[in-house]
């Protein structure tokens, strides 16, 4: 079972709503950081890109609004690996604002070869690498879905 703690940032006064509420759309930027700070914990991130034209391509996302943020805050990060394949890498977020979870977020990266235009495998001690973080099991929200009404 691995968390990681690889980010936290303030949050910024332009991303509050008319409410003084942290904005639907804010939610993403502290989310979209801490997968930065995954990819360099794990030795993809840009430099990895810059030298090899790998990349991590976001396929899909999910995010779940779970508590009330207002300024003033830091927004702590918690990580997640969920699951690894060849060319896969689905991971999970959980957001902090004081006490509380504020919001959970999950997605598949695709390992896409930006020279050749197509997904890529991992190297075998990069997928080695992600495959012991895999945290089990999953938290009971990953993998769930919008439900339809009516």
């Amino acid at each position: 079972m691995t968390i990681l703690h690889l980010h936290e940032e303030p949050l910024q006064d332009s991303w509050l709503d008319a409410y003084g509420h942290l904005n639907e759309a804010y939610y993403l930027v502290p989310f979209s950081n801490a997968t930065w700070k995954l990819q360099d914990h794990f030795g993809i991130g840009p430099a990895y890109f810059d030298a090899t034209g790998l990349a991590l391509y976001t396929l899909e996302t999910h995010l779940r609004y779970t508590g009330e943020v207002r300024a003033p805050a830091v927004l702590k990060v918690e990580t997640m690996v969920l699951g690894v394949d060849a060319k896969r890498l689905h991971i999970a977020h959980v957001m902090h604002a004081g006490d509380g979870e504020s919001a959970t977020f999950e997605c598949m990266l695709l390992h896409y070869d930006t020279r050749a235009g197509r997904a890529a495998p991992f190297d075998d001690t990069t997928a080695e690498k992600l495959a012991r973080a895999v945290h089990a099991p999953a938290p009971d929200w990953a993998g769930r879905a919008v439900r339809r009404l009516g």
